[in-house]
């Protein structure tokens, strides 16, 4: 029996509906959603207070970026509680520096590497690389060449002293205006909060996406940033593997700084 027009109407809307319902990473959407990825982690600082770090592991996150310093007189102030209590819980962790483009690089690089551990057992370090419009005392965009520039001195001390070939955040502006073609040895971590990001990075190859700052995740009160990591669980115990290689005992130890560490400025 052929359906009544009425009927037929109704079929339609409804398998409209269910296609619009369907989502990133269904029907004929040619992009994964976050929550398709089989590995995911989380980037602190500061600002996500206290952490109960054994409830993170317990929730499945896989891996934690933690701030460690930024420019070249600054670290995080709670770095070196969650450097140890991260490893402690059993989450593998990195850090990171956000890089300030009035600062010169080595001074920079400097700070990085007297104030975080060389512990084999920790993700490689991160060099964040944004523009910062909103700073109170650097906002200016520097050429693309000085970036660059900088860029390459910092990760190059990065990884002579940890040897491990460093990660590098960066976000939709800054790899447009300073990173498109560069880099492409590198691990790229890229911020994209509304899309996949092949719509904004193009045919880019990046290891980690950021795609919220909006996450929640037992073990820490307010927002966290979530990340996924491109590739399955199996990828990412091989990737683990290779980069938690054994090496030099930590310059402090196994858990990072403690507070009667004397940090000492690049200045």
């Amino acid at each position: 029996m052929h359906p009544a027009p009425a009927s037929i109407l109704a079929l339609a809307l409804t398998l409209l509906v269910a296609g619009c319902a369907g989502g990133a990473g269904l029907g004929d959407d040619p992009f994964p959603r976050p929550t398709d990825y089989e590995v995911h982690g989380i980037d602190v600082s500061k600002y996500q207070g206290e952490i109960d770090w054994d409830s993170v592991h317990s929730a499945g996150v896989r891996f934690a970026w933690i701030k460690a310093t930024e420019g070249g007189d600054h670290i995080d102030d709670k770095f070196a509680r969650n450097w140890a209590a991260a490893k402690a819980a059993g989450v593998p962790r990195g850090a990171y520096h956000f890089a300030y483009w009035c600062r010169a690089a080595e001074e920079q690089a400097a700070w990085f590497t007297a104030n975080v551990p060389d512990d084999p057992d920790a993700l490689p370090p991160v060099l964040d690389v944004e523009w910062n419009g909103q700073s109170k005392t650097c906002a200016k965009r520097v050429p693309r060449d000085v970036a660059i520039g900088q860029m390459k001195i910092i990760l190059a001390a990065m990884e002579r002293a940890y040897g491990k070939k460093p990660v590098i955040y960066t976000a939709v502006d800054f790899h447009r205006d300073v990173m498109r073609g560069e880099f492409t040895e590198y691990p790229i971590w890229v911020r994209s909060v509304k899309y996949h990001p092949s719509v904004k990075y193009g045919d880019r190859h990046w290891k980690f996406w950021q795609h919220t700052a909006e996450g929640r995740v037992a073990g820490i009160r307010g927002y966290v940033d979530r990340n996924a990591f491109n590739g399955t669980a199996s990828d990412w115990q091989a990737w683990l593997a290779n980069v938690q290689s054994p090496g030099s005992r930590s310059r402090f130890g196994e858990n990072g700084p403690t507070q009667n560490t004397v940090m000492v400025s690049a200045k």
